[in-house]
């Protein structure tokens, strides 16, 4: 079986993963923890690098999931946490889905009908989650130079019209606004429960871990400077700017000779978070594909096309409504993001590890 190289994982959390954070993420920071946003940002990265740091412990194993469990506890136990790993991977794709079909509806289509606009994405999830996860190498070294390229280009274009001094002064949202900007947007930093999901699909090399982490640490490094580009640049009004990587390269002074080319870099985003999304719900049906039918392919076919249909229907019963959904997914019911990315991987390292052999 072809398995994901060291270098694409690494592309991956370097490149694609930092994507999905710069949507309305910056937005929330920004009302929750007004000009001190970097500091809960920077907390979720942190913790984020270092449980990823112990997932791919893990990864020396080469072992899925599900056998990890099923080794130490039974099979009950194992299709049982793969269960509850791919309801979560659903739950956890609500926001990001539901962050691209505005930005498609309000950048890129505004004249269509919202739905029709958005439906062919979920033709494209539909067949990604038909793919297995360890297919996911070959798209990710295709997608990270855009990824850094449509970064890049933004980042230029915007960093002449930003005032850093809007940052000032420093902590003065207090401790409260620090608590509320991590809790509330530990929603955007699920990576590490995702790294559970490549558990033996990735191709193991020395020191995974730690190159893991620091490309997680790097690409989040990159995150935190377009948060900074992003208060410089709006201030006060960051809290009604949506779409942030969509916006701060508008102002560049350029614009009124050469005209939006800003544009360039927001498709080439636009594209990378298409397949960011549609990561969720490929590792949620790979989950309950190993756990239940590792080899059966027309059942796995069948699953990508219900949790795609299922999530289409669910978020055109929901009308779309990105503010009710967000603050019921983001604040009210925060607690589970940091049950399934941090303490259910740490137990799953415990119990993950090799006996101690006596002889």
């Amino acid at each position: 079986m072809n398995k994901i190289k060291s270098r694409q994982l690494y592309l991956y959390f370097l490149a694609i993963a930092p994507v999905g954070k710069l949507v309305l993420m910056p937005t929330q920071l920004a009302v929750y923890a007004g000009n001190d946003l970097l500091f809960p940002a920077a907390a979720n990265i942190v913790l984020q690098s270092a449980v990823i740091f112990f997932v791919m412990l893990l990864a020396r194993r080469n072992k899925s999931l599900y056998a990890l469990v099923e080794a130490r506890l039974g099979s009950i136990a194992g299709k049982l946490v793969c269960t509850l790993f791919s309801l979560f991977f659903l739950y956890a794709a609500l926001l990001p889905l539901l962050e691209q079909k505005l930005m498609v509806q309000s950048v890129f289509y505004d004249t269509l009908p919202s739905t029709i606009a958005f439906a062919p994405f979920f033709l494209l999830s539909a067949y990604l989650c038909a793919k297995p996860l360890s297919s996911l190498g070959r798209a990710w070294d295709v997608l990270a130079p855009l990824s850094i390229a449509g970064f890049s280009g933004i980042v230029l274009l915007s960093a002449g019209g930003a005032d850093f001094g809007a940052l000032k002064p420093v902590f003065g949202q207090g401790g409260w606004g620090f608590l509320r900007g991590s809790a509330y947007t530990m929603s955007w930093f699920f990576d590490s429960a995702l790294a559970l999901s490549f558990l033996g699909k990735v191709e193991y090399k020395a020191g995974m871990a730690w190159k893991s982490a620091l490309c997680y640490l790097a690409g989040g490094a990159a995150v935190l400077l377009f948060l900074a580009l992003f208060y410089g640049t709006f201030a006060e009004v960051s809290v009604r700017q949506l779409f942030a990587f969509t916006k701060t390269a508008k102002y560049f002074s350029g614009v009124a000779v050469l005209g939006r080319v800003d544009y360039l870099f927001i498709f080439a985003l636009a594209l990378v978070m298409a397949f960011y999304c549609a990561l969720p719900m490929q590792a949620s049906v790979d989950c309950v594909r190993e756990a239940f039918a590792p080899k059966n392919r027309i059942l796995h076919n069948v699953l990508a096309i219900l949790v795609n249909a299922g999530l289409l229907l669910g978020l055109w019963l929901l009308n779309f409504d990105f503010l009710s959904t967000s603050t019921a997914i983001a604040k009210t019911l925060f607690w589970i993001f940091p049950v399934f990315t941090v303490l259910l991987p740490l137990i799953l390292l415990a119990f993950g590890r090799d006996r101690v052999q006596v002889s």
